[in-house]
């Protein structure tokens, strides 16, 4: 896996009622963790796939705590850089089952063409290609060298959701986004429609519904797939979508049907949500094979393939997000 994209360091506050201006609100409980792109990172990671991140941290505390997480979570970071700037910040307020939040960005002085030169040799490239990314010529090279790129645009702030920002995606394995996105970039009138639409530009069409599970369709092998949601205990959603895409990209990897795809997609998102923070959210397969378990006899059923799939390795407990550093 390569990924690229750019790096926050998250605070995250849950159990929180929502914020009213000139008061003081306590939270239940607080997490320090790499986010952004790294959020993808980690869960490729603690799945087991050998995962290359590209990034730009800051040179200051916060940059330099995140660098070594990633590397004790075993992802290479010799294609990343350390730039004269104060490290992206979000604060995440978790409150009412979501979430708001806060982020304070700089922009990298280095565009990513520049300290990534020829990306490596890699099976699959996870990156948002939103702005101006999309104009890149790095994940061009990478696709071109026999990469599957599976790609996010994102929210448009402007309101615009100009079809033309898709257009890079025509170069692409996949695009994954959620269903309130896909219908206002497609104007669909609801998330079927709009996966038949986007099939057209990318070979998997993939739209999460968040606590209802996704619904995918393969133009090439010609299967849809449509996965339900799993009742979990919510502490905090944030990174849930991250920890989607990098188990969807794991299973496409493995050639699985896309059903088995599709649920694995959510299972691992789902249980992302049980845990404080996105990037130390994500499970590992001790999360994945301890939850199949105690698995209902439905969910039972429904991941009876699970311990079929389970890599040769020793399955250790994943860290947790720390109040501080």
């Amino acid at each position: 896996m390569f990924l690229h994209g750019d790096v926050f360091v998250d605070l995250v506050f849950a159990g929180l009622e929502a914020p009213q201006p000139g008061t003081e609100i306590y939270a239940g409980a607080m997490g320090t963790l790499p986010g952004g792109i790294a959020t993808l990172a980690v869960a490729c990671a603690r799945l087991g796939l050998t995962t290359a991140l590209a990034a730009g941290f800051g040179d200051d505390t916060y940059g330099r705590w995140m660098r070594t997480v990633l590397e004790q979570e075993g992802v290479d970071l010799s294609r990343s850089v350390t730039l004269p700037q104060p490290t992206n910040v979000t604060v995440c307020l978790g409150y009412d089952g979501d979430r708001a939040m806060v982020t304070r960005e700089h922009a990298a002085e280095v565009s990513a063409d520049e300290f990534i030169g020829t990306p490596p040799s890699v099976r699959a490239v996870i990156t948002d290609l939103g702005g101006n990314r999309g104009s890149h010529r790095w994940w061009r090279e990478a696709a071109a060298g026999g990469a599957k790129v599976f790609a996010d645009v994102g929210w448009d702030p402007s309101g615009a959701w100009d079809p033309a920002r898709l257009e890079p995606l025509r170069e692409c394995e996949a695009f994954t986004p959620n269903e309130a996105e896909a219908m206002r970039f497609t104007g669909a009138a609801t998330p079927e429609a709009a996966l038949e639409v986007l099939a057209e530009i990318v070979p998997l069409a993939v739209l999460t519904r968040g606590a209802h599970g996704a619904i995918a369709f393969d133009r090439v092998s010609g299967e849809r797939a449509e996965s339900d949601g799993i009742a979990v205990g919510l502490v905090d959603p944030t990174g849930a979508g991250d920890v989607f895409t990098a188990a969807l990209v794991y299973g496409r990897l493995q050639a699985w049907p896309l059903q088995r795809v599709l649920d694995f997609a959510v299972l691992c998102a789902s249980l992302s949500v049980t845990e404080l923070g996105g990037s130390l959210a994500a499970p590992g397969w001790h999360e994945i094979t301890t939850w199949f378990t105690k698995a209902s006899d439905d969910n039972w059923r429904r991941y009876s393939w699970i311990p079929s799939v389970v890599p040769p390795l020793a399955h250790e407990k994943v860290r947790r997000a720390p109040e501080t550093f």
